[in-house]
């Protein structure tokens, strides 16, 4: 039966007031989102290019989010235990995470590729790599989601802790979280230090660099927001767990640590959709502007690029440059 025992969220006043409402808004702009994204994505573009394949993906992976959160919204709400149910929905939520960030890892080194190496690029860049790239990540966040999703304690759905070793945790953390967030400082760094050297030819060039480091900024800092605080929470965990002698306050202040950071993960399913769909067009746009894109650009057919553009203009340009 379901349990009589108080919800410890139920302490932290307005903590599941909050939820629900962020949730329901989440819900609500998180389908519209991303539905336009898929819908543009699959089914709006003549080609097929390296980005189109990372957005799919992504969006997809937003996508099992967004569906989910009406079932989270409910175990909180009812007091849900943890059962097979909600290892299903933990599953796929947690799943999530790692996938978005694996994506959003692709993307900012494909985008390091192209502006740094683009001779290099046309060699190793292609939408069969990126599928390939895409389908590893899948396969290696479900080999991560599955045994994490078995391993789950406590009493109520969601507000629940992993039996796993401390050891296994930390390597976690490390594979699925920080290498990515190296990569990603690196590459995005890169970027903007070439966006910053590049010498412009008038007041419209400059505009477009701003822009661009502007996008690139923007992507940087909206991955650090959504997933940062989270993970530093859980490698605080690991600390605790690994020295021990924390009380139950303590863990209780841990948990509940946890439990709101979590709640800024989930913006990542609405933020993608805007940081990679609707402003990724002045990054492209000013790319194509540094040499030698300039020039690569002006041997490419250039009312193909101008209609691919008027859809999608990071994927047109980057496919126009390297192809």
């Amino acid at each position: 039966g379901r349990s009589q025992a108080v919800n410890p969220l139920l302490k932290w006043a307005g903590i599941l007031t909050f939820e629900i409402i962020l949730y329901s808004l989440l819900t609500f702009f998180g389908v519209i989102f991303n539905t336009v994204a898929l819908w543009v994505f699959c089914f709006k573009l003549g080609k097929w290019t390296e980005t189109r394949v990372y957005m799919i993906n992504l969006a997809l992976a937003d996508y099992t989010l967004v569906l989910i959160l009406p079932f989270i919204m409910y175990f909180h709400y009812n007091n849900w235990p943890v059962d097979d149910f909600c290892s299903v929905i933990f599953g796929i939520s947690s799943m999530n995470m790692p996938m978005s960030i694996g994506i959003i890892m692709l993307i900012a080194v494909d985008r390091y590729l192209a502006i740094k190496h683009p001779l290099k690029a046309k060699v190793i860049r292609s939408p069969r790599k990126a599928a390939l790239f895409c389908l590893f990540v899948w396969l290696c966040c479900l080999l991560y989601t599955i045994p994490f999703s078995l391993s789950l304690k406590g009493e109520f759905c969601f507000h629940i802790l992993s039996k796993e070793n401390t050891a296994l945790t930390l390597v976690r953390l490390i594979v699925f979280f920080f290498i990515p967030l190296v990569i990603l400082l690196f590459c995005s760094v890169q970027v903007i230090r070439c966006l910053r050297k590049k010498h412009n030819a008038g007041p419209h060039e400059e505009k477009l660099t701003q822009k661009a480091i502007w996008v690139v900024s923007v992507n940087l800092a909206t991955f650090i927001i959504c997933f940062l605080p989270f993970h530093l929470s859980l490698l605080f965990s690991y600390v605790a767990k690994s020295f021990g002698g924390a009380d139950c306050e303590v863990w209780q202040a841990i948990a509940n640590t946890i439990h709101a950071t979590a709640l800024m993960t989930k913006l990542n399913c609405c933020l993608d959709a805007v940081c990679y769909y609707m402003v990724a067009k002045e990054f492209q746009e000013a790319a194509a502007l540094l040499p030698p894109f300039n020039v690569m650009q002006s041997r490419s057919n250039l009312t193909q690029d101008s209609q691919l553009q008027s859809k999608t203009p990071e994927n047109s340009q980057l496919q126009s440059l390297n192809s």
